[in-house]
């Protein structure tokens, strides 16, 4: 599920700055050129809800490392908006997932930018056994 976020977040990403940024989600590499954006998972939680009902929260971080050296400030407060749009709702397996908890901040020239894609799965029980047939016989005992 986890993989399956970052991946439509990639795509979120792609469609709304095309092909002259690059996602990361693995790692980045150490000659990295700006325009890039960084994707990671940092904190992933399950609770048991009811019965098989379970509650993911998935907090996410979006790093974008902007493009100039003079204006990173201001580069980065722009990409910040367009993170807003793009990522309010990303589809995932066909269905529209909404983010929630949105902010970023820019440190050190770098955005980073929060994001939680929260959701209910249900855990599948494996169908038990059929028992066989059961055959008994009862008797009364005298006397008693």
């Amino acid at each position: 599920m986890i993989n399956a976020t970052m991946e439509a977040i990639s795509i979120a990403l792609d469609a709304e700055f095309g092909d002259g940024y690059e996602c990361y989600i693995e790692e980045m590499s150490q000659d990295m050129e700006g325009g890039a954006f960084f994707i990671q998972c940092l904190n992933p939680t399950s609770t048991l809800f009811r019965g098989r009902k379970r509650l993911r929260r998935s907090q996410f971080c979006i790093q974008y490392f902007p493009l100039s050296e003079d204006g990173r400030n201001r580069e980065c407060y722009g990409v910040l908006e367009r993170l807003n749009q793009c990522l309010e709702c990303i589809a995932l397996d066909g269905l529209m997932m909404r983010g929630t908890q949105m902010n970023g901040k820019v440190a050190d020239g770098v955005l980073n930018f929060f994001v939680n894609y929260d959701c209910f799965v249900y855990r599948r029980e494996e169908a038990a056994p059929e028992m066989g047939e059961l055959a008994s016989r009862t008797a009364v005992k005298e006397g008693v």
